[in-house]
């Protein structure tokens, strides 16, 4: 019998152990095996504002994960849903202060379509696919209001002062997610005091709406929706009130996702809410928090414009686990542009492009790598997965090189295959476009894999071989190299090592 299990664990933030993932439709006796999916759910952004280069790390570690389960299960087989939040105080907020002589729903909508736009190009330049069903909060205010009224009918949430509060007491379960302390949850809520309020836990699910505010009708008047009711109401109406995988960063486990157990939960007593919570930890830059203050806050849209590469950009992402806190730093940055350039270098050499690509799938030959997928399925372990690669020795033919190159795919690093061909510049220093360029880069590519396997007396022979036919090579950090060719290079010199 088929339950589900394809060698994938995911260490649960829930049960704080690593577990065996089985996705909830493969118990489904009633489901046929074509109609199973694994479902997940994934908090995106809320639109107020560029994304910054911490808000990049969610986005790239579920994406791999969606490209993982996408290998394991078939690609019809998994249903990614990630949210835009677009309506937030903040927004409201940056709405008025940009667009002051526009009435504030135009400003709202302006502000809200620049950001999301924006989003999506930046996403997309870190070779982030884009989710299943992208739905946006303000499509679904029904839904989240039914869930409020469903709530408020168990007695789960209760009416003050124009306001709908969920009344945490009411849950007994509370603070399961985060596994906090009362007092650890009302010091990192930043609770605030409120009359009308029950119990200081307290949380809105609905609050009222001046005029000049964004606002929908309700059996409680003119309002909106509070932040946490919105990814509860979309991911049941979506992915039903049980699904498998429900992701985040670090920052959201508290209070919001310990919000949404509760509010799901108790409208839903039924089903089991999430079954497998996954969080990533937070970024610095530099080894300091980042921060306006510092210096150190940038967007992923600064980056790009400096001309690091969005490929570059997730490397360095992937090189850390998502469950440890990781570390921006331009060396990173720079060792992983090398890495790249060196592999893309050797793939163009073999003659990849989407056409090769699309024979070598045809093919039946394009797989990834047995190491790379083994260290995803343990608990999506991309810094395995970049060190099976490294082990990897390149040269050859494309078929040869498909398991590779299917891994980078794999890994997100390929956003266009035939655009390699414009990283590829490892080494190249000055030489442009010179007929022996290539020649030249395809021996140092050779010395690189002979200092690999520590065949020191033939890395030697080769940089030997260029010095005297007028190559300057110099070495890099991080096992790079450039080179230019000098005044007095000779080609004809390069024939005695017998490359073609």
């Amino acid at each position: 019998m088929d339950d589900g299990f394809r060698g994938l664990s995911l260490t649960n933030t829930l049960t704080r152990r690593k577990e065996e993932f089985r996705p909830l439709e493969w118990a489904d006796a009633g489901r046929t095996a074509d109609a199973r999916q694994v479902r997940m759910y994934v908090c995106g952004p809320t639109v107020y504002d560029f994304a910054h280069i911490g808000n990049a790390r969610p986005v790239i570690v579920f994406d791999t994960l969606y490209r993982l389960l996408r290998h394991l299960y078939g690609e019809a087989h998994v249903r990614y849903v990630r949210n835009i939040t677009d309506v937030d105080d903040k927004i409201n907020a940056r709405a008025a202060s940009e667009h002051p002589d526009l009435p504030l729903n135009e400003a709202i909508a302006r502000v809200t379509a620049g950001t999301t736009r924006q989003f999506h190009a930046d996403i997309a330049a870190l070779g982030a696919l884009p989710p299943d069903v992208e739905p946006r909060a303000t499509d679904h205010i029904d839904a989240m209001k039914a869930m409020i009224e469903t709530l408020v009918d168990k007695g789960n949430a209760y009416v003050a002062d124009g306001h709908v509060l969920f009344h945490t007491p009411s849950m007994p379960e509370y603070g399961a997610l985060s596994g906090r302390s009362l007092d650890e949850m009302i010091a990192g809520a930043r609770v605030e005091v409120a009359p009308f309020k029950r119990d200081p836990m307290d949380f809105v699910l609905w609050k009222p709406s001046e005029a000049d505010q964004p606002g929908w009708d309700s059996p409680w008047g003119r309002g909106r929706p509070g932040w946490h009711i919105e990814c509860s109401a979309m991911s049941a109406a979506l992915l039903g009130p049980s699904f498998d995988i429900h992701g985040g960063g670090i920052d959201l486990q508290f209070p919001h996702h310990e919000n949404e157990v509760a509010q799901s939960c108790c409208a839903h007593p039924e089903a089991s809410f999430a079954n497998v919570w996954l969080h990533n930890e937070m970024l610095q830059v530099e080894g300091k928090k980042m921060s306006k203050s510092l210096g150190n806050f940038f967007t992923v849209r600064d980056l790009l414009d400096k001309g690091v590469p969005g490929e570059v950009i997730r490397f360095v992402m992937l090189s850390t686990h998502y469950r440890k806190p990781m570390d921006w730093t331009e060396t990173k940055a720079k060792e992983a542009e090398r890495h790249l350039e060196n592999w893309f270098f050797a793939l163009v050499q073999a003659g990849y492009s989407k056409s090769m690509v699309e024979t070598l799938k045809n093919g039946g030959v394009w797989r990834p790598l047995d190491a790379v997928v083994d260290a995803l399925a343990n608990d999506l372990n991309t810094p395995g997965a970049i060190a099976a690669l490294h082990d990897v020795t390149l040269g050859g033919s494309a078929v040869q090189s498909a398991p590779f190159a299917a891994s980078l795919e794999m890994l997100g690093f390929v956003p266009d295959w035939d655009e390699i061909g414009s990283f590829a510049r490892v080494g190249v220093g000055s030489v442009g476009e010179h007929p022996a360029r290539d020649r030249v880069a395809a021996l140092l590519l050779d010395r690189q894999e002979a200092k690999r396997v520590k065949n020191f007396q033939k890395a030697d022979e080769i940089r030997n071989h260029l010095q005297r036919a007028g190559v300057e090579v110099r070495d890099t950090p991080g096992g790079g190299w450039t080179f230019e060719l000098g005044p007095d290079f000779d080609e004809a010199v390069l024939d005695d090592l017998g490359r073609p």
